[in-house]
């Protein structure tokens, strides 16, 4: 029995383990993949706005972090408030869904909330902690960002779909 317990505790800290990581990883991707896109598309003006807001989300939520010293459900330290994964991957995905649209901010708004379930369940941040870090980070990009010129419109014709693209000047 003391096997088969060791075991499921053992499956769970992996389970765990995971998930944190997992939410690390996105950490890296979403804002790594909004700063891709206006590479891909070669939208210097996105390019202005998402180092603007990027900025601005950091500054503002390692300013509260260091003012406010709350400390982690885990008492790991006094740096809860707010959470930095959360507002950095929702500041990614707004900036994706204001700067390209609501149909290709979606998946990366589902990454975010994610990011933000892991935060919580790893026991590093309450959940007032990864709220005021997705509004910290979504307003950080609203401050700064404006709809791309760059319109994106899927379609799809019996068998056939794809996303077409236009520029406006």
């Amino acid at each position: 029995m003391k096997k088969i317990i060791l075991l499921a505790l053992l499956t769970l800290n992996i389970h765990a383990n995971t998930l944190e990581k997992s939410g690390d990883a996105l950490l890296l991707i979403i804002p790594s993949l909004a700063f891709g896109s206006t590479l891909y598309l070669d939208d210097k003006e996105g390019q202005i706005q998402l180092v603007k807001s990027a900025f601005s989300n950091a500054v503002v939520t390692y300013g509260l972090k260091y003012s406010i010293n709350k400390t982690r459900p885990n008492g790991e330290d006094d740096r809860s408030f707010p959470s930095g994964h959360t507002s950095a991957t929702f500041q990614g995905a707004s900036f994706i869904h204001r700067r390209y649209g609501l149909t290709y901010g979606l998946l990366a708004y589902a990454g975010a909330i994610y990011t933000g379930y892991t935060r919580v369940h790893a026991d590093k941040h309450y959940v007032e902690d990864v709220l005021a870090g997705a509004l910290v980070g979504v307003l950080s990009t609203y401050a700064f960002t404006s709809a791309s010129k760059i319109h994106f419109e899927p379609f799809f014709e019996g068998n056939r779909y794809g996303i077409g693209i236009s520029k406006s000047w």
